[in-house]
Formats: C-alpha cells, sequence, structure tokens
C-alpha cells in the first residue's frame, strides 16, 4: 500500500468513526439537562420619570447670548455620532481620531477578541473530540523474551474519539458562561469609546473655555497696565497720591497672577486631550475651536425611562456578569452529578505499510466510563454555595449600575436647567459690569470719582466675564454628558449591522 493510499483509508476510517460518535452525542445531549438556575434578563424599573419631578420640555432663555431655547425631545434616540449636534469640525475630528487610535479603546478591543475566541473554544466541547496517530519505530525483541532477535521496523496508526455526555448541563453551562464574558468585553468596549468620546468633548470645552478666560484676563491687565502708566504720570506731576499708584500697581500684580494658573490648566487639558486621541502631548496638533464656534444642540433627545437600561453600557456590563453568574451557578451545580464518558479507538499495527489496516493488523474498542463525585472534601458542595454568594454580588451590583444610571440622567437633567438659569443670570451680570465699568471710566475721565472705584469697577467686570464664560462652558459640557448619560448611540450600529 502506498502512502497516498493509506492516508486516504485513515482518514475514511477516522471520519465514519466522528459520525458515529457524533450521532450519538447529540441523541444524548437532546436528551440531557442544565442543572441550576435558569438566566432571564431583569425587567426594567417600573418608573416614568428620572427624577423626584418630570423633566422639562425645554430648557434655557433665547434671549441670553450663547445661550438658546433647548428642546428636550421624549422618546428620540440618541445619534451613532451625537457629538456631530455640537457643529464643529474641529471636534468631530477630534473624536473620531480618538476613537481611532486610543490605546484604552484598542485594550477593549483586544479584551472582546479574546474572549470570542475563548467562546468559540468553549463550543468544541459540544462536539466529539477525535484525534490521530501515526507512527513508526525500529524495533528489536530479546529472544530470551520470545522474541527472533531480528530487528524490524514497526508501523501504527489509530483514531481515537471520545465525548463526555452533557446530561446535566455542564458543557452547556461552561459555553454560557463564557459566552456573558464574551458580552461583558463588548458593553465594556462600547462604555469605552462613549467614555472617550464624552471625555473629548468636555475638554474641549474646557479648552475653549480656558483660552476665553484667559483673553478677558489678558484685556484686564492691559487695562490695568494703562492705568498704572497714567496714575505714574499724575503721580509725577502731583495730580494724584502714591496711594493711588500704589493700588493700581497691586491690582495690576493681581491681575498678572492670575494668568500663571490659566496657562497652566490650560497646557494640562491639552495634553488630556493629546493622550485621548493616542498621542504625545508634543504630538496634539488638531487645533481646538473658539467656545463661539460650538453650537448648542436645540434638539436633545430624552429617551423613556423603560429603555434606560437596555441603551446604557454599564447596565448592560453589569447584566453581562449578572448572566455570568447565573451560569457559575449552574456549572458548579452539574459538578455535583455523574459524568459519562464515550469513547472509543480503530488502530492497526504492522511490519510494512502494506499490510496496515487489513482485517489481521486492527484492532478497535468501544467503551463507557462513569464518574460520579463522591468524597471531595466539601470542595465542591463549597464551590456551589461560593458561586451562590457571586450570584447574589452580582445581582446587588446590577441594582447598584441601574440607580446609578438614573441618578446620572436625574443629574444631567437638573445640570441643565440650572445651567440655563446661571448662565442667564450670568450674561445679565456680564452686561451689567460692563456697563458699569464704561460708567466709571466716564466719570474718572471727568475727574467724577476714584481710582478705587474705577479699579473696583473693573475687578467685577473681570469676574463676571469669566463667570459667563464659564457658564457658556459648562452648558455645553452638561449637553455632551446627558449624551453620554442616555447610553451614546451604539443602538445606530447595531441597526446597521
Amino acid at each position: 500500500m502506498n502512502l497516498v493510499a493509506f492516508e486516504n483509508q485513515w482518514r475514511k476510517k477516522a471520519r465514519a468513526a466522528a459520525r458515529v460518535a457524533s450521532g450519538t452525542a447529540l441523541l444524548f445531549a437532546l436528551a440531557g439537562c442544565a442543572v441550576g438556575p435558569k438566566f432571564t434578563s431583569p425587567e426594567p424599573p417600573k418608573v416614568d420619570r428620572y427624577g423626584a419631578a418630570p423633566a422639562p420640555a425645554q430648557v434655557g432663555d433665547a434671549s441670553v447670548p450663547g445661550g438658546g431655547v433647548q428642546q428636550l425631545q421624549a422618546g428620540q434616540a440618541v445619534q451613532e455620532k451625537w457629538w456631530m449636534a455640537f457643529g464643529s469640525a474641529d471636534l468631530d475630528q477630534r473624536i473620531d481620531e480618538a476613537l481611532a487610535h486610543s490605546p484604552s479603546v484598542e485594550a477593549a478591543r483586544a479584551s472582546l477578541k479574546q474572549a470570542e475566541a475563548t467562546l468559540r473554544a468553549s463550543k468544541g466541547a459540544w462536539f466529539p473530540s477525535a484525534d490521530a496517530a501515526a507512527g513508526v519505530s525500529r524495533q528489536k525483541q530479546s529472544v530470551a523474551a520470545g522474541g527472533t532477535g531480528t530487528p524490524f521496523t514497526l508501523y501504527n496508526a489509530s483514531v481515537n474519539v471520545s465525548y463526555t455526555l452533557d446530561l446535566f448541563g455542564g458543557v452547556r453551562r461552561g459555553v454560557e458562561l463564557r459566552q456573558a464574558q464574551a458580552d461583558y468585553q463588548r458593553w465594556l468596549l462600547e462604555g469605552a469609546e462613549l467614555s472617550l468620546a464624552s471625555n473629548v468633548a468636555t475638554a474641549s470645552f474646557q479648552e475653549a473655555a480656558l483660552q476665553e478666560q484667559m483673553d478677558a484676563t489678558q484685556e484686564v491687565v492691559k487695562l490695568l497696565q494703562e492705568q498704572s502708566d497714567l496714575a505714574a504720570k499724575q503721580y509725577a506731576i502731583g495730580v494724584k497720591s502714591q496711594g493711588d499708584l500704589l493700588a493700581v500697581q497691586s491690582r495690576l500684580a493681581s491681575a498678572q497672577a492670575e494668568l500663571a494658573p490659566l496657562r497652566l490648566a490650560l497646557a494640562s487639558v491639552r495634553n488630556q486631550v493629546a493622550v485621548l486621541m493616542g498621542r504625545m502631548p508634543s504630538e496634539n496638533g488638531i487645533k481646538g475651536g473658539e467656545l463661539g464656534g460650538y453650537t448648542l444642540p436645540a434638539g436633545v433627545p430624552l429617551s423613556v425611562p423603560s429603555e434606560l437600561t437596555r441603551q446604557r453600557p454599564d447596565v448592560r456590563a453589569a447584566e453581562a456578569q449578572l448572566h455570568a453568574a447565573t451560569a457559575q451557578v449552574g456549572l458548579a451545580t452539574a459538578n455535583l452529578f455523574p459524568q459519562i464518558t464515550l469513547g472509543g479507538s480503530y488502530g492497526s499495527s504492522a511490519t510494512a505499510t502494506k499490510d496496515l489496516f487489513k482485517d489481521t493488523t486492527t484492532g478497535w474498542s468501544l467503551g463507557l466510563n462513569l464518574l460520579q463525585p463522591i468524597f471531595h472534601g466539601g470542595s465542591l458542595r463549597a464551590q456551589k454555595r461560593a458561586a451562590e454568594a457571586g450570584l447574589d454580588a452580582a445581582s446587588a451590583t446590577y441594582r447598584a449600575s441601574v440607580l446609578n444610571a438614573f441618578a446620572n440622567v436625574s443629574d444631567t437633567l437638573n445640570a441643565l436647567q440650572y445651567d440655563a438659569d446661571a448662565l442667564a443670570a450670568q450674561s445679565q451680570a456680564e452686561q451689567a459690569a460692563a456697563k458699569s465699568l464704561d460708567l466709571v471710566k466716564a466719570q474718572f475721565r471727568m475727574g467724577a470719582t476714584s481710582y478705587l472705584q474705577l479699579l473696583d469697577a473693573t475687578r467685577q467686570w473681570q469676574q463676571a466675564r469669566i463667570g459667563f464664560i464659564q457658564a457658556r462652558a459648562a452648558r455645553l459640557s452638561d449637553t455632551a454628558a446627558l449624551y453620554a448619560a442616555l447610553g451614546g448611540g451604539w443602538q445606530q450600529r447595531e441597526v446597521k449591522r
């Protein structure tokens, strides 16, 4: 027999043995049952609102510069790329690059691939395992032991098939556990992408706000420098006292000192954006937009409360952990019951390859093994109790994630309302402070007011303007936070798939 014919015959024998074992395994598996609790997705909370009071239909005031009215669109789904609602091409580019190059997202993707590969590996236990073996050896048997004393070559080939019957669902519970773990990694990936997009948006708004605060402070420094120069000239000719000069110089130095922490904060937030984008701080080449370049979304989707638990990646991750804990209880329970393994082998040994698989050189075996745990020092039942405790912990963790999700949405809704009120108040304060400063300047030029009054009016205008800038940025940031609190737009990708 040549090697090609030998290989073909060997494969036919292996396939036949595997088909018989698979049919037998399927018959027994269908007759089996999975012990332990059966997982069902938890029901959503039976509430009709997120906070103590119903969400308003709209927030904001159309007359406020940089603000506007926002409609809360009940029942609307969050769009896939929700950050595009802010109307900034720079922000879109930043987030797209962050999603493509962030190490945290890459790590989450790799963990998902690992979990999916582990899941596929676990499904192999559903089927019989078949192994083929072949070998050749040179032997010489002792004459004293009954041999001829002449060296000879021995060829052997065999196929071994085994299958553990899943009578009590241990294998199925193992696959279910791996599936839940893969689901968990998937939701961690969705959560990582959502968190990354939200962080980039918030950092970009903060960067723009800090830049405007620096511009406002530098404008005050310029104004105070002019006043200081004027006070120095007036003191030199005896029109103003040394106290007036020192007061102006002191306020100028204080304003200049305020620039340093603003520069530090701006540099830090720019480094943060670079890292979020997967770049070195020295490589942050995408310029951030100005605060006025961001559009406050006029319509913001607001999911109904009953849908929130299906939209939040963190809640879905907690549900996957609950599923895994349920499967773990089933697996620990199945380990208490008997295991039945079917096995069979078919092989041949001959001194010449042409004689392999002839009737005179072949042998086979079929067997059934029963393994019933009897005494393991209490470890199996302890493992079951540990799994049940783990299920209780996962259940509590899931409930906590749901509570936190609703609190998160309620907080962001409150923040939007309070941000709108704060922005309106800061706008009025900034306008009033600007008018007051103009009036005090005019009075000072006519000699009707003192340096101290001028300095105080300048300080109030600076504080009001910075407060207005911060209020605008807060409203943008909390709008982004609401998109994130509602789970982002991953559902839209699911529809496309």
